[in-house]
């Protein structure tokens, strides 16, 4: 039965950071500070969120971090066309555009991820395949080599057997095959 670390970055954590990770993205901050903010949220370090980030999380969600970066790309175009040209909208339609921005980003991530783990799983797969045949192919070759040591260990033996019956034995081998004096 395998222990599970009780400080052990659960599925739900990982959706938490990458989630925060996007949205300072989307709204121009930087990562360290989502860092920040995730680590207070699980009482955790902003160089352990971090680490979580590009060591674990961050492959799974490159095409949102594009996206994102996309996204922020645009709002900045706009906001720059809209203070020049249009009063400022109301924060209500903002809030919920954003919201909409955000579960699509979640539905594109998830779906990368979900391809990514298949992906992921058949090359592990093919892998240990490989490395399977391999141990095989090992195993036989050293089963060979012992076979052609226990029989020069009985050719041995026999030439030894011969020679004791011409001359008068030292030591005798007893049933396991170590030598005993006589």
């Amino acid at each position: 039965m395998t222990k599970v670390r009780q400080d052990a970055w659960s599925h739900e954590d990982d959706l938490l950071l990458a989630e925060t990770v996007l949205r300072h993205i989307r709204e121009g901050s930087t990562q360290l500070n989502a860092f920040e903010e995730v680590g207070d949220l699980l009482n955790r370090t902003s160089a352990a969120c971090g680490f979580r980030w590009n060591a674990e999380v961050r492959p799974f969600y490159d095409k949102a971090v594009e996206n994102a970066k996309k996204q922020r790309k645009e709002k900045k175009r706009k906001e720059a066309k809209a203070s020049s040209l249009v009063p400022v909208t109301p924060t209500e339609n903002r809030t919920q555009e954003k919201e909409a921005l955000s579960l699509q980003e979640i539905i594109e991530a998830l779906e990368n991820w979900n391809k990514d783990q298949k992906t992921f799983s058949e090359e592990e797969g093919r892998k240990l395949h490989e490395e399977n045949k391999k141990l095989k192919k090992d195993l036989e070759a050293l089963r060979e080599e012992y076979r052609s040591f226990v029989k020069a260990l009985d050719q041995a033996k026999e030439r030894f057997t011969e020679e004791d019956q011409e001359d008068p034995p030292f030591f005798r081998l007893d049933e396991e095959g170590n030598a005993q004096p006589m």
